[in-house]
């Protein structure tokens, strides 16, 4: 019987964590979110970036992926940018996945800044590929989509800027190790 509450509170305790981090991405994406006056679809600057690499970095793939998927995909729903939802859950996911999966790679668990800032660096054209290919299918053009290229590294870099940091000092504290 121990053995089995020791389960369920492992998975209890995941399942609150992976929501939390939903939440946060979520969060950091809608309270502070920059859009660029870069062509029609600019896009925009948001800290919900940074909130998804730290994610990736401090807890792991999964909890990345599920992070920046949900979190990013639900602001798009309830910020008028409905018809991107299904396009940023599947390029957050990714993106989030890839980070944590580096970082996280031959035990490390996010511990090395080389391989946190090289998951990060990794990570970017990825999510501007389905970016771009989605755009292609939206728009009809091979060209339109490359407008909103220069926001999306804009808004990477900013989130790389703040997550390395702040994960470095994350994994200094015992709770995180």
């Amino acid at each position: 019987m121990p053995k089995t509450r020791s389960y369920t509170n492992s998975r209890t305790f995941d399942l609150i964590l992976t929501a939390m981090l939903i939440a946060l991405v979520f969060v950091s994406t809608l309270v502070l979110n920059i859009r660029l006056p870069i062509a029609a679809n600019g896009g925009l600057v948001h800290l919900g970036t940074a909130m998804l690499f730290i994610a990736s970095i401090v807890f792991g793939p999964k909890k990345g992926a599920l992070a920046g998927a949900i979190g990013m995909g639900i602001f798009d729903l309830v910020s008028g940018w409905t018809l991107w939802a299904p396009f940023t859950f599947v390029a957050r996911g990714l993106q989030g996945y890839i980070v944590g999966k580096i970082a996280w790679s031959f035990g490390r668990k996010g511990n090395s800044i080389a391989f946190n800032l090289l998951a990060t660096i990794i990570s970017i054209p990825v999510m501007l590929g389905v970016y771009y290919i989605c755009e292609r299918v939206l728009y009809g053009s091979w060209i339109i989509p490359l407008t909103s290229i220069p926001g999306n590294i804009v808004q990477n870099v900013v989130g790389i800027i703040i997550a390395i940091p702040v994960s470095v000092l994350l994994k200094k504290v015992p709770v995180f190790k």
